[in-house]
């Protein structure tokens, strides 16, 4: 193949039925919050077997409004990832609370059970506990949600599980976002996860009351419901803002491209699981390391994550990287670690606390991983990595 060719590390997967349903939205009377909204959600939470669903404009905000819903606010503490995009930690900053982080596992990148037991027994000696933690399924794995909710029940803490790279997804046989062991899951949609909605992302809870403060907080706090007002209706054209809420609202434009893209969720999943198994097999007698398998959780395969050998001279993780997007092919790097960044480098956190979470960022590159992607695009990427890594 050209070795100029482009391949992404990820992309979306558009059929004519998607661009059918998004054309029927926008020959309606409906472009904002219409049919395809509830739709969208009733599909989501129907197949990971939910009982609510709140679609919003991003995972980013779901986040926000769980965090919002669950009563995170100023002198709070919130717990989360580190490997993780900013907006699992973000979540809580915009909330006023305190974000601390748990580093992870050494094989999967999530955030560790062993780990968080530690750290919990710490903070109760030093009276200072989390409100909430949110677990991450970093590349659509699962964490140990059973191990995590133990120990939910210990200390008292909330959980709000980041799912974003997880829909489709299995926990012990079960589909993840059923909120069995947490309070609130969260899906993206963004075009590189399993399924896209264009932008977009959803909060599922079991529990009404969350689910109703989610669904008030993403209209600006404002209802039209008789029974939430706080006096009695003025007209028919009468309604009330309750709290301070965010237009966070998803479109039925989005709707109806994630609603059709749920059709075929399962067709992804299984050609994500295809993929990774032949990444598995072809990278076998390499000595890169390929992502950890774990019983009882299915992977949904979001990202496939290589890691370089500890024992490898420092600079091969970057000539490795460098050399594949040399010839075309478009690796990635997930994630800097939050306490990384300048936002939060200000706020005092030392990288030093964190040693997995640091030894992924030194050894990790993300190959491509969509499910439009070819065998014959997959041995190019396979063929330049041995080539690279043999250099």
């Amino acid at each position: 193949m050209n070795a100029r060719l482009n391949i992404p590390y990820g992309r979306q997967s558009i059929s004519d039925e998607d661009i059918a349903a998004v054309v029927e939205v926008l020959r309606s009377d409906w472009l904002t919050q219409g049919p395809a909204v509830p739709a969208f959600e009733h599909a989501v939470a129907r197949y990971c077997g939910a009982a609510h669903a709140t679609a919003v404009n991003s995972a980013t905000s779901a986040l926000h409004l769980a965090c919002l819903a669950l009563g995170v606010g100023p002198g709070d503490l919130v717990w989360t990832s580190p490997v993780t995009f900013v907006a699992s930690a973000n979540c809580a900053r915009y909330c006023g609370a305190d974000v601390d982080f748990v580093d992870v596992e050494p094989d999967t990148a999530n955030l560790c059970a062993a780990a968080l037991a530690d750290r919990l027994a710490h903070a109760r000696q030093a009276g200072r506990l989390p409100k909430v933690v949110i677990p991450v399924h970093f590349a659509g794995l699962p964490c140990d949600m059973q191990a995590i909710h133990a120990l939910s029940k210990e200390y008292g803490f909330r959980i709000i599980e980041d799912a974003s790279h997880a829909i489709g997804a299995r926990y012990q046989n079960e589909p993840v976002g059923n909120c069995r062991y947490s309070d609130i899951t969260v899906f993206s949609f963004h075009p590189v996860k399993i399924i896209t909605s264009g932008e977009g992302g959803m909060a599922l809870t079991n529990d009404p009351a969350l689910a109703a403060r989610m669904e008030l907080l993403r209209s600006h706090g404002i209802t039209r419901d008789p029974e939430q007002m706080e006096s009695a209706p003025h007209g028919p054209w009468y309604y009330e803002q309750l709290e301070l809420g965010f237009n966070y609202r998803m479109t039925d434009i989005h709707a109806a491209l994630g609603l059709s893209q749920m059709t075929r969720l399962d067709e992804f999943i299984a050609h994500r699981d295809e993929v990774a198994a032949r990444y598995d097999t072809l990278l076998d007698d390499t000595p890169l390391l390929t992502p950890a398998r774990r019983p009882g959780r299915s992977s949904a395969h979001h990202l496939y994550v290589i890691r370089v050998p500890a024992d490898s001279d420092g600079g091969t993780h970057r000539r490795l990287f460098d050399g594949l997007r040399s010839r075309g092919v478009g690796v990635n790097l997930h994630y800097i670690p939050v306490y990384r960044q300048p936002y939060y480098q200000q706020l005092g956190y030392e990288p030093t606390r964190f040693p997995q979470s640091e030894r992924h960022y030194a050894a990790s590159i993300s190959l491509p991983m969509y499910a439009g992607l070819s065998a014959s695009q997959q041995d190019y990427v396979v063929s330049a990595l041995h080539e690279e890594f043999g250099a």
